[in-house]
């Protein structure tokens, strides 16, 4: 059985959430971490986690909501840390893709949510875009451990990363012909790694073109099997034992 631990399950997306999460199951995507990314996402996967049991949710104001966003949106996500489904921060971070003239503005929200991340002893879940330095500058600040979702960085960046404490979540961007990411994987041990799909985004081969969903999960898991030279087994054995020592699920 896998995990997805990093997955946007809206309504915005999906016209049947309880199909998706069925066919999860039956691909073998026993749980799954919905990520919110504003004050509606939020909303939204804490309303949905009531009705899945085996929905967890992380809770964070995207860097792409900085020009949005209100402090009102950071007090709800302190008033409902108490809530047993919330097991981080997330998904949270930097991106300068788009533009670099709000960096500081991003770097002020991002470190008000390590904060609270910080003082309630939650893991965090970080998106880091073009800003890998600036990202790692930020972490260092705080005492906190997490995952570095979609990494597909250079393998300098993972040791450092790895060196931090935090694992790197591994999605469809591998199974992708043009990503040097499997160069990466190969040479890192299984112990730092998590996978993830960032559904509905990021669609692993043979299905990129369609929206994701957590059932790919399997897609993903089979590419890095046969890359690492072991079995779906094992595979899921390390990477649930990884998920243990990060999140409380």
């Amino acid at each position: 059985m896998f995990t997805d631990t990093h997955c946007h399950i809206y309504k915005e997306y999906y016209e049947n959430i309880d199909e998706v999460l069925k066919n999860a199951l039956k691909n073998n995507i026993n749980r799954l971490v919905n990520n919110g990314c504003n004050k509606e996402s939020n909303e939204e996967v804490l309303m949905l986690a009531k009705k899945y049991e085996n929905m967890y949710i992380a809770l964070g104001i995207h860097p792409e909501s900085v020009n949005t966003y209100q402090k009102e949106d950071l007090t709800f996500i302190e008033k409902n840390i108490s809530n047993p489904k919330v097991i981080a921060i997330g998904e949270i971070g930097l991106d300068y893709h788009y533009t670099k003239e709000n960096k500081n503005e991003q770097i002020q929200l991002l470190e008000s949510q390590l904060k609270i991340a910080e003082h309630y002893n939650l893991p965090v879940i970080i998106h880091s875009r073009e800003a890998t330095l600036d990202t790692i500058n930020t972490l260092k600040k705080y005492h906190v451990k997490g995952v570095i979702h979609s990494f597909s960085g250079s393998l300098e960046t993972a040791k450092i990363y790895i060196k931090m404490g935090y694992l790197l979540g591994i999605n469809g961007v591998i199974t992708f012909k043009n990503s040097k990411l499997k160069e990466v994987i190969k040479e890192l041990p299984l112990e730092h790694l998590v996978l993830e799909t960032d559904s509905p985004y990021l669609t692993p081969e043979p299905f990129r073109g369609k929206p994701n969903e957590p059932a790919r999960i399997k897609e993903i898991a089979t590419f890095i099997s046969e890359l690492k030279g072991i079995n779906l087994e094992e595979l899921a054995r390390i990477t649930n034992e990884n998920i243990k020592r990060i999140f409380d699920i």
